[in-house]
C-alpha cells in the first residue's frame, strides 16, 4: 500500500502535490503516518519488506532510523533492522523506498526481535549500525568542503562562515533568555 492510500488529510491528491514546483508537502515533507507500511525496494527491484516504525531523536528532533520488517511468514515479521534513513530514498515513481543493499546483506544485517529492542540512543549500536550500511550518523554535523579549505566544524574566526552553529553543551533545543 502506498503513502497516496494511507493519505487521510487528502495531501498527496491534490494537483499540488502532484505538480511538485507548487504549494504543498510532499514528496520533499511527508507526514510519518502515511510512511508507516511503506515498501522497501533495493537496486535489483527485489522487495527488502516493509517501514514499520519511524524513529525521531526527540533531543534533536531529526529522523534517525526507519525500522524495517523483513522475512517471516504471512505479513509476521521474522526480524527487525534500523535501518539509517539517510539509507533510505524516496521512489516517488513506483511510490516506494529505495535501499541500496543486497537481499543476501541485509538477511546477515544486525537486527533484532520485536519483544527485545535495543537501545538506539547507545553510541556503540548507532555505530556498529551506520558502520554496516555505509552511511554517517544523523548526529554528524561535519561537513566536507572539497572546493575549499573552509571548516565547517570549528567555530569560524572571521567572516562567519560557519554553516552549523556551534550549541553550547546540554542545551539541546531549549531556549534560553538572556538579558
Amino acid at each position: 500500500m502506498s503513502y497516496e492510500d494511507r493519505d487521510t488529510y487528502g495531501m498527496y491528491k491534490s494537483e499540488t502535490y502532484k505538480s511538485y514546483d507548487e504549494k504543498g508537502p510532499g514528496p520533499r515533507l511527508m507526514g510519518a503516518d502515511t510512511l508507516i507500511g511503506e515498501d522497501v525496494y533495493n537496486h535489483k527491484d527485489e522487495d527488502l519488506g516493509d517501514i514499520k516504525e519511524i524513529m525521531l531523536d526527540m533531543n534533536n528532533g531529526k529522523i534517525a532510523y526507519a525500522v524495517l520488517s523483513f522475512g517471516g511468514f504471512m505479513g509476521i515479521a521474522n526480524k527487525l533492522f534500523a535501518v539509517p534513513w539517510n539509507a533510505l530514498k524516496l521512489d516517488t515513481g513506483n511510490k516506494r523506498f529505495i535501499l541500496n543493499v543486497d537481499k543476501e546483506r541485509l538477511e546477515s544485517a544486525p537486527g533484532f526481535d520485536k519483544d527485545n529492542w535495543p537501545d538506539m540512543a547507545d553510541p556503540t549500536w548507532q555505530s556498529t549500525i551506520h558502520s554496516y550500511y555505509g552511511t554517517k550518523s544523523y548526529t554528524d554535523t561535519s561537513y566536507t568542503d572539497t572546493k575549499s579549505t573552509k571548516d565547517y566544524t570549528t567555530p569560524a574566526h572571521k567572516n562567519n562562515e560557519r554553516i552549523i552553529p556551534v550549541a553550547p553543551v546540554g542545551t539541546d533545543h531549549v531556549k534560553h533568555d538572556i538579558d
